[in-house]
């Protein structure tokens, strides 16, 4: 049976609905940095998950393309996440969508080298037509945060932030975003296939002991 990383890391893709501390270790991942309302048609970040899952799924099926990496083992390809922030705020402000900055990004096995990571982006862009000039290798080490799953639309995400920095401000923690430390997402769901209301989104921040 193929590795599930939500399955077998479930303390990372499965919390609970509701706030908990979570140390996070450095993980790996196919990221593409961009700008803008991630709604628009056609638009950047768009583009940029079509990117993604090109890179993502011409790696999982390496061994085809006759590219053997050393340690591969069978896997799921792990969800979409994205990395949000605005220019000059310390909390995301959903109303303003065109402000938004991200780092759209799919984890990677560890076994994946920044050597394999080229030959995919290369192979995806001309196997696909598309253009995977913009993904990089990127690794991020999110250490202690807090956690929990939101169920629902992404626009209500606002009533689980203030449980989450309810619980911080409860418990003697604070947020810590930094440039490398980021209010974080990982899509559980498809918004294409599935109602708003039962749309499984887990919601991280960085957080320190104050």
């Amino acid at each position: 049976m193929a590795f599930d990383f939500k399955k077998e890391y479930k303390e990372f893709y499965m919390p609970p609905n509701r706030p908990k501390l979570v140390t996070v270790p450095p993980m790996n991942y196919i990221a593409v940095r961009g700008c803008g309302d991630p709604n628009e048609e056609g638009g950047a970040y768009k583009q940029a998950v079509g990117a993604l899952y090109a890179i993502a799924y011409t790696i999982r099926m390496s061994r085809k393309a006759g590219h053997e990496i050393g340690g591969f083992f069978e896997y799921v390809v792990p969800p979409l996440e994205g990395f949000w922030w605005q220019n000059g705020a310390n909390k995301i402000n959903y109303a303003d969508k065109a402000s938004f900055r991200w780092i759209s990004a799919i984890r990677l096995p560890d076994f994946v080298s920044t050597a394999d990571f080229e030959w995919a982006a290369t192979e995806a862009g001309r196997k696909k037509k598309l253009d995977c000039s913009k993904a990089e290798f990127l690794t991020v080490d999110e250490g202690l945060c807090v956690q929990m799953m939101h169920v629902g639309p992404y626009d209500d995400e606002p009533a689980s932030v203030a449980r989450m920095d309810e619980f911080l401000a409860e418990n003697g923690y604070g947020t810590d975003f930094t440039d490398a430390r980021r209010h974080h997402e990982i899509y559980l769901t498809d918004p294409r296939r599935s109602a708003p209301e039962k749309q499984k989104t887990v919601l991280r921040h960085p957080v320190r002991k104050l």
